[in-house]
């Protein structure tokens, strides 16, 4: 059976449906491996390039376990989209960012806006002047996410996600989408839309619309 692999940042927070580590976010099967000492701090504000070798390790061994495509649980590998492209021999979705290109007037919505820069942008094939908005500094959700707690409160994480949204939209009246960088965020996507009225694209709406075109194996 063919089945999607995921290389997962090394963490232990929480992760509820709709997170990209919950196998019940996905309609397709899927399965995991996680990359030893890639942690939110290295990969999201430290943009550490020692971890592109144990990406493309960890990516080759769910090819050889069968994978027939692989994603990943940090949109900021998004840096890492060529490379990991060019390494291994399935077709490589590293984020949500990817969808970038594809949407009418999109912004992003980020974990943290002081670390997702142009360079970001233009590894998604994106204009590096997309609009995007972070969580507040030192919020609930951030916290949680980037310093790796245990604990997740699942109200004040919706609150956070959803300020940051109005507060891009407000910013840029003119968007028309809204993309989650963040693969902890899809479990708040319908609150973001609720409360801004625009479409909402996270990881899992990517990867499902390009898993369901590949060739059937």
């Amino acid at each position: 059976m063919s089945f999607l692999g995921i290389l997962m940042l090394e963490t232990r927070f929480p992760r509820p449906p709709g997170d990209v580590g919950h196998p019940a976010s996905w309609r397709l099967p899927v399965r995991y491996r996680t990359v030893e000492g890639a942690s939110p701090q290295r990969v999201v504000r430290e943009g550490d390039p020692a971890l592109l070798q144990p990406f493309v390790d960890a990516g080759r061994a769910l090819v050889a376990e069968g994978a027939q495509a692989l994603t990943t649980s940090c949109g900021f590998l998004v840096a890492f989209q060529s490379e990991l492209q060019a390494a291994l021999p399935v077709p490589v979705w590293t984020s949500s960012l990817l969808a970038l290109p594809m949407l009418d007037a999109p912004g992003v919505i980020t974990v943290d806006a002081a670390s997702l820069g142009p360079a970001h942008l233009r590894a998604a094939s994106a204009a590096a002047d997309t609009p995007v908005e972070g969580l507040t500094p030192g919020c609930s959700l951030q916290r949680t996410l980037l310093e790796d707690r245990t604990e997740l409160d699942a109200a004040a994480a919706e609150a956070d996600v959803v300020a940051a949204a109005r507060r891009l939209v407000a910013r840029v009246p003119t968007l028309r989408t809204l993309v989650l960088e963040c693969t902890n965020m899809p479990p708040y996507a319908a609150a973001v839309q609720a409360a801004t009225g625009r479409p909402v694209h996270h990881l899992m709406t990517h990867v499902h619309e390009r898993w369901h075109a590949l060739p059937t194996p």
